[in-house]
């Protein structure tokens, strides 16, 4: 059937692949290769046996390290033998590489079963004793996957026993950089299995990285906070625990532990020689933050930008601090996170910078600063973007964004270019492992994906994604948010007809004051409200939520003011509200200093609120144009939910205001065309009541 045959013209074996597996007769094929490959001088077997331990493919640098030992001195000679009777060929990427997987199947068959160990071991040891001491790059694994299979000869010799344990080591922490925790694990394990009894006495530094490295790499946070017991137990000084205390911070923050992180901290930078502060007044809160903006007003300048901070234990105290205040953050109150937010900056401020100033500095222009310092705000932020490109810092670049991007950013950028910076934060974020804050982005990508008027259905499937993703991640605290942004997103799409599920969000006791998801349960119980036309509860649950957002510069409180002030002109309109009329009054300044600085986000909001308030007071001549404002600003700024919402208070405006039913319904199926490209079934559903409710004729 010419199965296989040595073809002359092209001076290499061919075969038929497919009739080899219709006829099931691979056994055959194997022992046919396996006899040509007896026929074949010493050199090619060898070549081909080597290969075949190193796997498919074989770079050409490896055969250049072993033509320089004694043993494999000629087995370049075999390769030019190998490659001309077709045995391997050389790949796009310059490796060298099998024919086909039978082949190199029977090319491992030519060591004998009860010599496969001992080849791979010798193998393995040649290439370790020409590589030891100089940077192999990625062939460090292929030494280590050989030179392992010896492990019952390895544990004879105590030195080789160690020397293998730190090769193992090595080969562990360059997978665990390249991101490969599973590959990792198992070259730690290989070390730490070689390790004497004593190794704490006798090999203190590699054990205490090898613990540290198992610790980074294994999936379990149990195995994890047992290995990094241990080095807190057998470690000689605090500086060799400060790397696993960091580690057990970030596996604390992971499992929604923010108080263990919190305390582990404060205990660290109190042994370094920090004051903290357990209870913060609002006075020594506003002064602190007083103190240490008016401290970097006079010291930023490029002097201080290229003033590094050498001292070393500082760096490490500036590196906890910017755990500790995302512990503080999600467990402490404001007045205790913006105190030691300050004393973050004022480290670098007064000894120079690092590569964790520039987070220290977005986490102050984030979270510490006022609204009333917007352009404080801006310029302090820009800066510390500015700085982050100057320090190779890529595993901060995640936290960073997140803070940048969900925090700040939306008072100058738009809000799609935000959304789209934090969905890149969450890739690079989970590919780092650091899932806490990937999380923590996706939650900002829904959000703002909700306010931006992104297609509902894409947001839909965004969210089951992430939902999806928790299945194995397990962050409780997200997953409630995003099953929070799922079911505003469910009812605005059919009312929760077809796109609802069996899990619903948990938000725990909304009455107590600690609750970190109260602000998003009654925020978003106030925005369905507010879509589906319920002015009152919206009024209830808008009133249940502006006072906990605090004083905080973020987004959301803006659009709760837009929100609440809407909704309150329409119980004004309803109801003649005195405290309706009380809420816009507040609110549209807020909400014009907002566009002042963010016209992209803002104007349209703005504008209709002012339609509104014009509309109440029936001045047609300056609510019209209003109107129109409104819905071109949220046009321009490819907000199709809020041109929608633009052109239906509009509708509203002509039929019950101006008396002008054509003009209304013209509105009302702008409205509709709008909101069908946002996908909002329900709005679409709404609005053609109104639409078949106006009788045109008689207008």
């Amino acid at each position: 059937h010419g199965l296989l045959q040595y073809n002359i013209h092209q001076k290499r074996w061919v075969w038929n692949e497919d009739i080899i597996r219709a006829e099931d007769i691979t056994d055959n094929v194997l022992h046919l290769l396996s006899s040509k490959m007896d026929g074949l001088s010493d050199n090619v077997q060898t070549l081909l046996k080597m290969m075949a331990c190193f796997g498919s493919c074989t770079s050409e640098s490896v055969i250049g390290y072993l033509n320089e030992s004694v043993e494999y001195a000629e087995v370049r000679n075999g390769l030019e033998r190998a490659l001309i009777d077709g045995f391997i060929v050389t790949n796009e990427e310059g490796s060298l590489q099998f024919v086909h997987d039978k082949v190199r199947e029977a090319a491992y068959n030519l060591i004998p079963d009860s010599d496969k160990k001992q080849f791979h071991y010798h193998l393995g040891k040649v290439l370790y004793s020409l590589c030891d001491g100089k940077d192999v790059g990625d062939t460090i694994f292929l030494i280590a996957n050989q030179i392992n299979h010896g492990k019952e000869w390895i544990v004879r010799d105590t030195d080789l026993s160690i020397a293998i344990a730190e090769l193992n080591m090595k080969a562990g922490k360059k997978a665990l950089d390249g991101c490969d925790d599973k590959t990792a694990y198992s070259y730690l394990g290989t070390a730490l299995s070689l390790l004497p009894k004593d190794h704490w006495e006798s090999h203190y530094d590699l054990s205490l990285r090898v613990y540290f490295l198992m610790a980074s790499a294994t999936n379990s946070n149990d195995e994890a906070e047992l290995m990094l017991q241990k080095i807190f137990e057998k470690a000689r000084c605090l500086d060799d625990q400060l790397p696993s205390y960091l580690l057990l911070n970030e596996i604390l923050l992971s499992q929604g532990n923010p108080k263990g992180a919190y305390d582990t901290c404060a205990s660290v930078l109190s042994q370094l020689g920090e004051t903290i502060h357990n209870s913060v007044t609002p006075e020594a809160a506003s002064s602190m933050l007083a103190e240490t903006l008016s401290m970097y007003e006079e010291v930023y300048n490029d002097e201080w930008i290229n003033k590094k901070l050498e001292d070393e234990k500082i760096r490490t105290i500036a590196k906890i601090y910017n755990t500790f205040v995302i512990a503080c953050f999600l467990c402490k109150s404001r007045h205790i996170l913006v105190y030691h937010m300050c004393r973050a900056v004022q480290l670098s401020l007064q000894n120079g910078t690092c590569q964790y100033t520039p987070l220290a500095l977005i986490h102050f222009a984030g979270y510490a600063m006022k609204d009333e310092q917007p352009a404080s705000i801006c310029r302090i932020a820009k800066n510390a973007m500015s700085m982050l490109k100057r320090f190779d810092v890529a595993d901060q670049h995640p936290l960073f964004y997140l803070s940048y991007y969900g925090r700040v950013a939306w008072r100058f950028e738009s809000l799609q270019v935000c959304t789209d910076k934090l969905r890149r934060a969450f890739e690079a974020a989970l590919s780092l492992g650091h899932v806490d804050i990937a999380f923590y982005c996706s939650i900002h990508v829904i959000k703002n994906s909700i306010f931006s008027g992104a297609s509902l259905r894409s947001i839909m499937k965004e969210i089951d994604y992430y939902l999806h993703l928790l299945k194995t991640y397990k962050i409780e605290t997200a997953r409630t948010f995003l099953l929070i942004f799922r079911e505003t997103v469910s009812l605005l799409i059919d009312n929760g007809q077809a796109t609802s599920i069996e899990a619903t969000p948990c938000a725990g006791d909304l009455s107590d004051p600690g609750n970190k998801l109260r602000e998003s349960a009654f925020f978003h119980k106030a925005v369905q409200c507010l879509w589906v036309g319920h002015t009152e509860r919206c009024r209830y649950y808008s009133e249940k939520c502006m006072p906990i957002l605090g004083p905080l510069a973020q987004f959301t409180t803006y659009m709760s003011k837009f929100y609440h002030a809407l909704n309150s002109l329409d119980l004004i309109r309803k109801k003649n509200s005195t405290k309706g009329k009380e809420v816009a009054r507040v609110a549209i300044p807020a909400i014009r200093d907002a566009a002042a600085s963010s016209d992209w986000n803002f104007t349209n909001k703005l504008r209709l609120l002012e339609a509104e308030q014009q509309s109440l007071r029936q001045t047609h001549r300056k609510a019209v144009p209003l109107y129109e404002a409104a819905i071109e600003s949220a046009k321009r700024s490819g907000f199709i939910h809020e041109q929608g919402l633009a052109c239906e208070k509009a509708g509203f405006y002509f039929k019950n205001k101006a008396g002008n039913n054509e003009k209304a319904l013209e509105y009302f199926k702008q409205a509709r065309a709008c909101y069908d490209e946002w996908g909002s079934s329900m709005k679409v559903g709404l609005i053609k009541k109104e639409i078949d409710s106006l009788d045109v004729s008689g207008s």
